[in-house]
């Protein structure tokens, strides 16, 4: 029985990797991205075993790209292989296959992640130090000393908020800084979508961004040997206020965390 386009297999593989055969072009989804690879840049697929390589079109003299998924099942590889290869079409002029690559990256970028990781960090800090002003409050003797054990929790937690504050703002403040001086800084055009954005990496790669903005362009700066590490540069005011905020922050640190240890030496004194 001949295997027709609606009966290929989809191909499941390492760290939740999919490929799939979806009107006239290869999807590939992995974790924080999905590529979409139109037929026309493909050259041929190839099945290794429990291995499959999606080969693109190259111009004369160029080195090849592929795409790989891995830990696949090896008779499903070889199906998906035998029916994809005849859907391709017949190569009539030099195409560059990487270029016509569509990547729609979810994947967070370094600045989210930072953020993600310094706001659980102070969530978890925060719930230390009422658990200690809590224990305070239920141990020490005294309502002078119940009153000092009670204010320690307040400025303890006023000490983890602004400390978080002033780390994302200089976090935020030298990435950026980074990024303006080591990046590559092109333009993206807004797409269809709102607050989606469309640009053009170092491979010719298309790559999306979320950005909230009404503005038909946006000029945003990636990291070339991370893609994913991109942002839209602010205005000059915002980077001051980011600088502004990081020192009032800092500044305002130098008052609470004494008052919290103060307040802690009374509670036990």
């Amino acid at each position: 029985m001949s295997i027709t386009s609606s009966s290929i297999p989809v191909l499941q593989g390492r760290g939740a990797a999919v490929l799939t055969w979806r009107q006239d072009e290869l999807v590939l989804e992995r974790r924080g991205e999905t590529l979409a690879i139109p037929a026309r840049a493909v050259a041929r697929v190839h099945a290794d075993a429990r291995c499959v390589t999606v080969e693109l079109r190259s111009l004369a003299g160029a080195t090849p790209s592929v795409q790989r998924i891995e830990d696949v099942s090896e008779a499903a590889a070889a199906v998906f292989a035998d029916a994809v290869n005849p859907l391709l079409p017949a190569a009539v002029e030099e195409v560059d296959g990487g270029a016509l690559v569509v990547v729609r990256s979810f994947a967070r970028t370094r600045l989210q992640r930072f953020r993600r990781g310094l706001a659980w960090s102070v969530l978890g800090s925060l719930v230390g130090v009422v658990g200690l002003a809590a224990t305070l409050v239920a141990t020490v003797d005294g309502p002078d000393a119940k009153g000092s054990a009670f204010v320690s929790g307040i400025a303890g937690g006023l000490t983890v908020l602004l400390t978080g504050l002033a780390v994302a703002c200089i976090g935020s403040s030298l990435h950026e800084r980074r990024l303006r001086r080591h990046g590559v800084t092109v333009v993206a055009a807004r797409t269809d979508r709102p607050r989606v954005y469309q640009y053009e990496d170092g491979s010719g790669t298309t790559r999306y961004l979320s950005h909230l903005s009404a503005a038909p362009f946006e000029q945003v700066s990636y990291h070339p040997q991370d893609t994913t590490d991109v942002l839209v540069p602010r205005t000059p005011f915002a980077r001051i206020l980011d600088v502004s905020m990081a020192w009032l922050s800092v500044l305002a640190v130098l008052c609470t965390a004494p008052l919290t240890i103060w307040m802690v030496v009374e509670a036990l004194g």
